[in-house]
């Protein structure tokens, strides 16, 4: 059985990256919940997100969305994150708000409205040579909601052909994301609906084409490890969206609904190489409708953290051992041994060593910080995905 001492080293690399977004007002799809002290603008978001890696020393990159986290100055903006210990990520396109994009956007049958998707991501492209940023990613919601309403196939050929149009202005250490999700907005069929519709289009695209996971966006039951491990066997898992779910694309914090499912996730990762890897990014796609948007963030963090120590843990000679052996109960034994394995302390005391709050969660509401946003953040708007 392997000690917290034998993964410390391994696990202090950790870093993930979060979203904007996550702290501005969310809610569902009948209501908006605002919250006091929610950023009115870019700087404000950046400056809740440093607030993360301050306590936990785990989230050294957040990711904008465009337009919603549009300014004048990116390099500027890039300039001021670091001012406070934390870097731009990810820049997300956003295709999915315009009224234009009713019918679907990359995949659109007028090819004008595809020329103004396009030219978004190239926007985004842009942005990201400003930003220093590695990754577009991109998510669509286009897609039909009857039979009969479009050709599909023709969707697809149209989805490739926007797709190699933003692929060609990718610079030479930038890559493109792939994002899917089986349903929603539309609801008879998606036209990035899993991750082999994903891979299929990136491994066209070339090597810079990365798919991107994100654990809420599959269908109950899906077997979400499997799909790590086949997407890290061909070199084209490109990035996580870590949240949990009940029903469908819930955005809760990550751990929460299932933190089995996390550890599970988390040992094909490592198994696969996935981590230590730069070449995966690990963030989390979250909106927070009722709870604290920088104590959720805190809070998901070191979810991520805690169970990916657990899978560390596992004794993976002799879970080959078992294996080999055929002896299943065994097996299953040493894998639920390492998941079971109550690392909680040991991580404070990690923290502590690198100079950490021992308990991120006490330290950031200890820190006056909530209620010093909430009192100085009057008047303006709130950002809000909406």
């Amino acid at each position: 059985m392997l000690s917290f001492s034998d993964v410390a080293d391994t696990l202090s690399g950790l870093g993930i990256e979060v979203p904007s977004w996550a702290y501005g007002n969310s809610g569902t799809r009948f209501k908006v919940f605002p919250q006091p002290g929610t950023p009115r603008d870019p700087k404000e978001k950046i400056a809740d997100a440093a607030q993360v890696h301050r306590v936990t020393g785990l989230a050294p990159l957040v990711a904008l969305h465009i337009p919603w986290d549009q300014v004048d100055d990116f390099a500027e903006l890039s300039q001021y994150a670091q001012d406070l210990g934390v870097r731009l990520g990810t820049i997300n396109s956003n295709t999915f708000q315009d009224p234009d994009y009713k019918f679907g956007s990359l995949c659109h049958l007028d090819p004008k409205v595809r020329a103004k998707a396009v030219r978004h991501n190239l926007d985004c492209v842009e942005i990201m040579g400003q930003t220093g940023s590695r990754d577009l990613k991109i998510w669509l919601a286009d897609g039909t909601n009857y039979p009969g309403q479009d050709d599909i196939r023709a969707r697809q050929e149209r989805l490739a052909e926007s797709l190699a149009e933003i692929y060609a202005a990718l610079g030479p250490d930038q890559r493109l994301v792939l994002e899917y999700k089986f349903f929603e907005p539309a609801f008879y069929h998606t036209d990035v609906p899993d991750w082999g519709t994903s891979l299929i289009q990136c491994q066209a695209l070339g090597p810079k084409a990365m798919v991107c996971l994100d654990t809420g966006h599959h269908a109950p039951g899906t077997n979400i490890e499997f799909i790590v491990a086949q997407l890290l066997r061909l070199g084209r898992l490109g990035s996580f969206d870590f949240n949990s779910r009940f029903y469908a694309d819930d955005d809760l914090m990550v751990g929460a609904a299932d933190p089995f499912q996390l550890f599970r996730i988390l040992v094909e990762v490592v198994r696969g190489g996935g981590y230590p890897n730069p070449e995966v990014a690990l963030m989390l796609d979250q909106c927070h409708n009722i709870e604290k948007h920088i104590e959720g963030q805190i809070r998901s963090v070191l979810n991520v953290q805690e169970m990916l120590a657990r899978a560390l843990l596992l004794d993976r000679t002799a879970l080959s051992q078992a294996q080999t052996a055929g002896d299943v109960l065994a097996a299953n034994a040493i894998y639920m041994d390492a998941f079971f394995t109550d690392v909680r302390e040991d991580l404070a005391d990690l923290r502590v060593s690198r100079g950490l709050p021992g308990d991120p969660v006490a330290a950031f509401k200890g820190s006056g910080y909530q209620d010093r946003i909430e009192a100085e953040r009057i008047g303006g708007v709130q950002a809000s995905w909406n």
